[in-house]
Formats: C-alpha cells, structure tokens, sequence
C-alpha cells in the first residue's frame, strides 16, 4: 500500500518516523544516489540509522570509495537535527562496530546506542539491528568479515553481469542477491534469525521488532510477533516508514517516488530503474 503523505503543493513526504539500515557508506555499491534523495525531500520526527549506515570494514580496505555524495549524506541527516528539530536515533551494527566504545551516548535530540524501543499505539517495538543473532558474526568474526569480503567481489560481478544485460536490453538481475538467497534458504538462516529476533521481543515485551543486517526486507507476524526489516540500500532499496497515522510499512524507493514525485535533477547512480 502507498499512502496519502504528502499534502497538495507539499515539497516533502511526510513521516513520524523514517528507519535507515545497512546503508554502507564508503562501498562502490551503495545507491548513494538514492538515499540522499529519499532524506533531502522526506520530513520526519525522528530518524533511526539501524546499523552498518558506515561501512568501517571496506573503508579499512579502500578508502578511496568514499565520495562527496557519501559525504552529503551525512551533512543530509545533521541537517535534519540541527535545522529540522529530527530526533536522530543511531544503533549500532557490524560494519560500523567501532561505535561500541562510544555506547551508549546521549546528546540533546542524538544518541548511540544498542537497541532502542519505539511506542507506538499499537505497542512497543524493539528496534536493533540483528547482528547479535547471526552466529557466524557473533562466535567467527573473522568468518564475517571473510564473507565481506566475497560479498564485495560478488557485488563486483553482479555490475559486470548487468552490463551485459543492458548491452542485450534486458531488465536488471540481481545475481548477488538470487546467490545470497539459495546460500541462506539451504542453512536455514532466515528462519532461525527471524525466530531468535521473535524470542527476543516477547523477552523484552514488545509487540514487535524492526531490525536490519541481512539485507531482506520484511513486513510479516512471526509468531504473535509484528516482525519488520528495514531492508538495505545495496541492492533492495528499502526503508521503513511509520506514517503519520502510525501505520508501520517497509517502503521501496520506487514508491517513494511515486509520493515523491520524479527525481528533480538528473543523476547517475549506475542502477537501473527497474532495480528489484
């Protein structure tokens, strides 16, 4: 469902609530593009960066990834808190671990933190970023940051194998993701992840969770629990939304646009419109 939220001659879409997972600033495939101008011509009350927002692991590798337009994203969310009174909540994730030691910090209408507990009048969701149910993160770090690493490389192959199909004039695939789906569908992953992130709101008393880290967006009960993910902006181009009637829904960036309406300067992300 796409609703109503934005008012006639309106330059913004309006949410309460805009939750950001898995941006990975500072990596080649991160649709920069796109992110900055779903927060340069969206409004909200508060702002959630559920983790991985930095990419400290690539950076540590390459640095030379990062970009001005990288750079704008930041200067876009200190302008929502300094200029649009945005309370800014950021978790901490995997690629950006290096924030544990700040945690938690507060500051005026900022803070960093582990994990942070939406109201809502439905009832309180749990908002983390997911990591801490991924065993091979938690028990083999360096297992995690091995597969980075392939993932990088898969991503790589991903753009070359879709600059074939473009040359053919056929529609974008995403084989990084078809791969990364067969892997996870044939350990069980999914399910197993989704279970413990259940577990722990019912632990916690929450009517749900909203969390990040594998990059699969989700809006679904699993269990009693209202279970959401938040996506990524590698490939799936997602966020959640709380709209302004409290309604919690994952949004596709080609949604926003149609609530947006069309981008308003050209730019080039290197991603086809017709991105799944």
């Amino acid at each position: 469902m796409i609703p109503d939220s934005r008012q006639p001659a309106d330059r913004f879409v309006r949410f309460k609530t805009l939750f950001l997972s898995d941006v990975h600033l500072g990596t080649p495939d991160c649709k920069i593009h796109e992110v900055n101008d779903l927060l340069r011509r969206s409004r909200c009350e508060k702002l959630v960066l559920n983790g991985d927002i930095i990419d400290a692991w690539h950076l540590a590798r390459r640095r030379h990834h990062w970009s001005t337009a990288h750079t704008r994203f930041i200067r876009l969310v200190l302008r929502k808190l300094e200029k649009e009174n945005t309370e800014v909540v950021y978790l901490r994730g995997n690629h950006d671990d290096v924030l544990h030691r700040f945690l938690p910090l507060r500051l005026a209408r900022f803070s960093i933190v582990n994990e942070h507990i939406h109201q809502t009048p439905q009832g309180d969701y749990l908002v983390v970023h997911g990591d801490g149910f991924d065993q091979v993160t938690t028990q083999h770090p360096w297992i995690a940051r091995l597969g980075a690493v392939g993932y990088d490389q898969l991503l790589r192959l991903n753009r070359v194998y879709n600059g074939w199909r473009r040359m053919r004039g056929k529609e974008y695939f995403s084989l990084s993701k078809a791969i990364k789906a067969r892997v996870k569908k044939a350990i069980s992953f999914t399910g197993r992840y989704e279970e413990q992130l259940q577990g722990l709101a019912t632990e916690k008393k929450c009517r749900g969770i909203i969390c990040g880290h594998i990059h699969t967006p989700a809006d679904k009960l699993v269990g009693s629990i209202h279970y959401l993910n938040s996506g990524d902006w590698v490939e799936s181009l997602t966020c959640i939304v709380e709209h302004l009637d409290r309604r919690l829904e994952v949004l596709h960036y080609r949604d926003f646009l149609v609530l947006a309406g069309p981008v308003p300067t050209p730019f080039s992300s290197g991603v086809p419109r017709s991105t799944p």
